[in-house]
């Protein structure tokens, strides 16, 4: 028997040594064109097998039933990746199905379609993931997401997800997302959030939020929140708010269901309650019930109360106060202007 087992090893070795291919799968190609079964490194053609470990590179089809090995995920597919249900390399120029999903190491290029998700540290093309759609460095084309897309720098394109779309770095094209929209960023496009559209480097183009639209920086264009729109920085546009908007520059028209803010104003505060101004000029105008001007006034003012602590203009409303007006004219009924020196 010690024999018999000795001679069987003998000869699997020889033929292991003679057809290298049967030591990775059945290799039935010809300079690498034809058909690979198992774990074959090259081919051209049609190439099956469970679990990649040693792939190369497959220009045409490489079928299999789950995703690579860690340290075999260093090939190359050009043509279809097929995942039955999962499949994936180091990147994939081409298509790439999966039942469940794709995945690449590096880059995937092309149309990737996973039944749960597609991943990568790049995706560029079209992306349809079930649940999702990730990449750890960027986002470039169309994704379309169940529930969200999210990249670790930039997202680029066509976005839409059911609950969130999201970047570490900027956000830029048409994106829409269930829930939200956010970029670490400045977020750039047409961009619609189910709750809102934040971003921490600025938004400009047009941002719709039910609950908001905020920036750390520059709000640029049309912002429309159901509740509010603010920034830290300057409003140059349209912003429009269920409640209120709030920015320490205005450079446009503000429309608010309540209030508005702002440090400095070049155009038009509406609101039916409240506009205040705070420490800096109006040029333009203000209406609403009260206007605490608590700055310049250069322009005009309309609303139940009007008050300036600097006038250069009119008010016009039932109380008018210019702090700076002679005494006597300093609150005056239904109209007051200043007539002191400017």
């Amino acid at each position: 028997m010690k024999l018999l087992q000795a001679t069987l090893r003998a000869a699997t070795l020889s033929l292991v040594a003679a057809f290298p291919a049967f030591a990775q799968g059945l290799d039935l190609t010809v300079d690498h064109v034809g058909i690979g079964i198992g774990d074959v490194p090259r081919v051209i053609g049609l190439r099956l097998n469970f679990r990649d470990r040693n792939l190369e590179q497959v220009d045409g089809v490489n079928a299999t039933i789950w995703s690579s090995y860690e340290n075999g995920g260093n090939g190359v597919v050009r043509g279809l990746a097929l995942g039955l249900p999962v499949t994936g390399a180091a990147r994939i120029d081409g298509v790439g199905l999966g039942i469940l999903g794709v995945g690449t190491r590096d880059r995937f290029r092309g149309i990737g379609v996973g039944g749960l998700g597609i991943g990568g540290s790049d995706l560029e093309g079209v992306m349809i993931g079930g649940l999702g759609a990730g990449a750890g460095r960027d986002i470039k084309g169309v994704v379309i997401a169940g529930l969200g897309a999210g990249t670790g720098r930039s997202l680029q394109g066509i976005v839409i997800a059911g609950i969130g779309a999201g970047a570490g770095g900027d956000v830029t094209g048409l994106i829409v997302g269930g829930l939200g929209v956010g970029a670490g960023g400045r977020a750039k496009g047409i961009l619609v959030g189910g709750l809102g559209v934040g971003a921490s480097n600025g938004v400009e183009g047009i941002a719709i939020g039910g609950l908001g639209v905020g920036a750390a920086g520059d709000v640029t264009g049309l912002a429309i929140g159901g509740l509010g729109v603010g920034s830290s920085g300057a409003l140059r546009g349209v912003g429009i708010g269920g409640l209120g908007v709030g920015a320490q520059e205005v450079r446009g028209l503000v429309l608010a269901g309540f209030g508005t803010g702002a440090r400095d104003v070049r155009g038009a505060l509406i609101s039916a309650g409240w506009n205040r101004l705070e420490g800096g000029t109006l040029r333009g105008l203000s209406i609403s019930s009260f206007n605490q001007l608590k700055g310049t006034q250069r322009g005009l003012a309309i609303g139940i109360v009007n008050y300036t602590e600097e006038l250069h203009g009119v008010q016009l409303g039932l109380i008018n106060i210019a702090r700076n007006n002679p005494r006597g004219t300093r609150v005056l009924p239904i109209m007051n202007v200043h007539r002191g020196d400017d």
